[in-house]
């Protein structure tokens, strides 16, 4: 038998560990037809946050729906190295022992790095754990175990072999604190008030002063050239002339290009080559030379001169105060702009020219592009999402892969000591000793961009590829699509011909109650395992999941965990009822002896079993969850249970058993459509249950019962309802006990006199005392609209003529006294020669309300004297 009070934490406690144990969530079984989620791997970084625990949620519960329908589900786990943010984590592990890993070399750190990613490994399992989540261990992952690593680099070989990966000099996004390159999407683009700084150039032939501007001082030690339109008149004579850069004193050469804009500043820009892409552009086409004025940890190089050694930052200070006294700052301008941050270290990037390797994107972007308009297209969930993916495939850009990091893929690229021949492939040079491999490290997301098929045993033709490949669908969330969904969209297009997934669920971004973005700078974010220990797996899973519709983002509320805790309570009370009431025995569910009430809840069943599986199949399960939460609190709990208790007391044995049978199907039914939601406390009550499998996970999906209830039938029991809440509201308005028996009436729109069958009547006069009469003989009538008929009621049931009559008399010598004293007052000369014209007006209008409102009172009072009399 269950506790007499639900206590989330006992419920919760080792049940996951046996369905572990007994192997409920390990797929494989041929008879059934495949379905595949891999989970979106996390990071190998720390504990997983409230996004985990929904996007996670959403998935399982996918898992589970689809377990109970029948097929042979894989929820396939694993994890993600992450690359620089990973090392970022060890590095600074290190730094708090005083030593770094260039002290202890490559091998040393990589260990450690191991040691990490099985420290934090552990943790998120026993959050999966926590959370509940139906997982096939068996098949977990990682995206730097040996098979995912074969994957990685035979796809690096393949692209390379086909011209679409090359090593090439580029403008990149620098990181200076890890020291490596991002991809464009591994930057946050953020507003931050910076300058602009207007500096004068001189003219070397001329002695004229050409003012340039600039918000990055500190990069003029690498300038080239400056630029001016060819069609700007003010400039023209200047053209192949040189200005002086006064960093350094360099004479520039003065060049025209059509790409400077005439409107914007001064018109005249400086070119620094490898410190930004534009210019880097303008120095290609004009053969200018590319020096680098920093190091790769945003220092200062030797081009700096006297500033050599110096943070840019600080360089950009120093430089600016030695030009103010020199003389050279024409102004300094406050200036707004975008500017590039890490999305992992959260340092300004820096545009920075470097060799790196690089993927040719826009021959594997149009393969998917022109996928999407067939049968193998990607669909998404909402679909507006559809053109956010296109758009951004639409105008992409070669991706830079290579990492300058330690803890990651190894680039299987090796240079020849000798010739300088460059080899990539599955296999090490055989003369290693005379090869040097490339240092850098692949990007993560180029191992993840493989994750659907490479966790499925691909590049080896495994059964587990052929049975689970595509994926069935991805769980994730919108801020992800460039990241992820689109490079596991081109790679699955290259290496297996194919979509990786058919389907895309998206979801939103947690946010906090104020609707932030939840962030450790903001102090707002929510450790899913602390609202776990407070609430119970099972609330929060359900908060997350039926507060908000796909695509959109969730505010967190704890007073909606709250709501979901108090509806789990809800059903574990009820179910205690219907345990007590069942005893331990297994009626049968017999239709012929069904009562009025037990054929109403049994359609209401199937009407939330259609729902709800409608709207799961959808991917709206906010509002499957919402149907099956409505039909618990208020048919079943509210209703049904209650009508259940005349049946059960009747002493009609047939009655007795139908009702028993009732409220064991529609419970059973009740807890395998929340079992998805909510696995914990459906299982634990489902195993107290007279009859049940060894687990709710070996149930199947509820099957709709023929109630043979008819539509007359059927609007009689909804009219009994509806008149028992009329009934009980309308007594609460009028303040009158429960208990008070009242008589009504029951018409149709058109005045024809309805009635309900003796037993639903038994019904209303046992749970509303009530009874219904044909002609309540008398007019002064209160009238509710109800379901299928309007309910009258007599005035006289709901007064109390004696009480009635004592309000009024007390009304009435209440009104005759403020008569009196407006009488009073009125009739004073010096009041009304000498008061204010609106005073005097005022008490007029008061004396006239008082007056008709006596005048009522006496009518109201002499119409109940009336009745007392008869």
């Amino acid at each position: 038998m269950l506790e007499p009070k639900y206590d989330h934490t006992k419920v919760e406690d080792h049940r996951y560990e046996q369905w572990i144990e007994k192997g409920f969530f390990t797929a494989g079984d041929l008879s059934k037809s495949p379905y595949c989620i891999v989970i979106p791997p996390p990071n190998v970084t720390g504990k997983l946050h409230l996004g985990h625990a929904w996007d996670t949620t959403i998935q399982d519960i996918l898992s589970r729906y689809k377990r109970l329908q029948g097929f042979d589900v894989l929820w396939l786990p694993g994890m993600d190295h992450a690359g620089i943010a990973t090392q970022a984590k060890v590095d600074a592990r290190l730094k708090d022992e005083g030593i770094s890993r260039y002290d202890i070399g490559r091998e040393k750190f990589l260990e450690r790095a191991w040691e990490w990613k099985e420290e934090y490994a552990s943790t998120i399992r026993q959050q999966w754990a926590k959370m509940g989540l139906s997982l096939d261990y068996t098949r977990e992952r990682f995206t730097m175990d040996e098979g995912l690593s074969q994957a990685v680099r035979k796809v690096f070989v393949d692209l390379y072999n086909d011209g679409l990966i090359y090593q090439g000099e580029r403008i990149i996004n620098w990181d200076p604190q890890a020291r490596t390159a991002l991809s464009n999407i591994e930057v946050e683009h953020k507003e931050i008030m910076g300058h602009m700084y207007y500096f004068k150039y001189k003219v070397a032939e001329t002695g004229e002063e050409l003012i340039i501007a600039t918000t990055r001082p500190e990069t003029m030690f690498a300038d080239q050239a400056v630029f001016v339109h060819p069609d700007d008149e003010r400039y023209a004579h200047l053209v192949g002339k040189h200005a002086i850069n006064p960093a350094n004193g360099e004479e520039l050469p003065i060049m025209a290009d059509d790409y400077i804009d005439m409107e914007f500043g001064t018109a005249v820009m400086k070119c620094t080559p490898a410190h930004d892409p534009n210019d880097f552009a303008l120095a290609k086409k004009y053969g200018l030379d590319m020096p680098i004025c920093m190091n790769d940890d945003g220092t200062m190089n030797a081009l700096a001169h006297k500033y050599e050694g110096m943070d840019r930052f600080e360089c950009r200070k120093a430089l600016v105060e030695d030009f103010e006294k020199a003389g050279v700052v024409d102004h300094i301008e406050e200036h707004p702009h975008q500017v590039g941050h890490s999305e992992r270290t959260g340092v300004i990037v820096e545009p920075y020219l470097s060799k790196q390797w690089f993927v040719k994107m826009r021959p594997l972007a149009d393969e998917v592009l022109k996928n999407q308009n067939g049968e193998e297209r990607i669909s998404f969930i909402p679909e507006r999402f559809n053109h956010t993916f296109e758009q951004w495939l639409e105008n992409i850009e070669d991706w830079c892969i290579s990492r300058q990091l330690w803890w990651g893929h190894r680039i299987p690229a090796w240079t020849n000591k000798q010739t300088g021949e460059i080899y990539v492939g599955m296999e090490d040079p055989q003369d290693i000793e005379n090869w040097t491999q490339d240092e850098d490290v692949l990007d993560t997301w180029f191992s993840s961009a493989l994750w659907p098929f490479s966790t499925l045993g691909w590049p080896k033709e495994t059964a587990d590829l052929e049975r689970y490949f595509p994926n069935d669908v991805l769980v994730t969330g919108y801020d992800i699509i460039f990241f992820w969904v689109a490079r596991m969209a081109f790679q699955a297009r290259y290496c297996m011909k194919n979509r990786p997934f058919r389907e895309v669920l998206i979801h939103g971004l947690i946010r906090d109650p104020q609707g932030r973005k939840m962030s450790k700078s903001l102090g707002n974010g929510v450790d899913p395992m602390d609202v776990i220990k407070e609430k119970g797996a099972d609330a929060l899973r359900f908060f997350l999941t039926t507060n908000s519709a796909p695509g959109l983002d969730l505010r967190y509320d704890e007073t909606k965990i709250d709501a979901s805790w108090n509806f789990i309570n809800k059903i574990w009370n009820a179910s205690r009822y219907v345990l007590m009431q069942l005893d331990n025995t297994n009626p049968a569910l017999k239709i012929n002896d069904l009562t009025p009430a037990g054929k109403w809840i049994l359609e209401k069943m199937n009407e939330t079993i259609r729902s709800v599986t409608m709207n799961m199949d959808r991917y709206e399960l906010s509002i499957a969850g919402n149907e099956v939460y409505n039909f618990v609190w208020n048919d079943f709990c509210s209703w049904f249970i209650e009508l259940s208790k005349p049946a059960l007391k009747s002493g009609n044995a047939k009655e007795v058993e139908s009702t028993k049978a009732v409220l064991a199907l529609v419970l059973k039914n009740i807890l395998i459509l929340l079992s998805p939601y909510m696995p914990f406390v459906t299982e634990e009550i489902y195993l107290n249950l007279p009859v049940h499998e060894d687990s709710i996970n070996m149930e199947s999906w509820p099957e709709q019962v023929d109630a043979a209830m008819t539509h007359e039938e059927m609007e009689q029991m909804e009219m009994l309802i509806s008149a028992i809440s009329a009934v009980r509201e309308i007594k609460n308005e009028y303040h009158l006990k429960p208990s008070e028996e009242i008589v009504i009436s029951l018409h149709d729109e058109k005045g024809a006199v309805l009635d309900l069958p003796e037993n639903l009547a038994a019904l209303l006069s046992g749970m509303a005392h009530a009874s219904i009469k044909a002609d309540l003989h008398t007019e002064d009538v209160l009238s509710r609209t109800i379901d299928h008929a309007v309910l009258t009621v007599a005035m006289d049931e709901l007064i109390d003529l004696n009480e009635e009559k004592a309000k009024w008399e007390k009304e009435i010598s209440r009104l005759e006294k403020e008569v009196m004293r407006g009488e009073k007052m009125l009739s004073n000369p010096r009041f009304v020669e000498k008061a204010p014209e609106e005073k005097v007006n005022a008490e007029k209008s008061k004396l006239a309300t008082y007056r008709e409102q006596l005048d009522i009172a006496r009518k109201q009072l002499a119409g109940i004297e009336k009745k007392i009399n008869g």
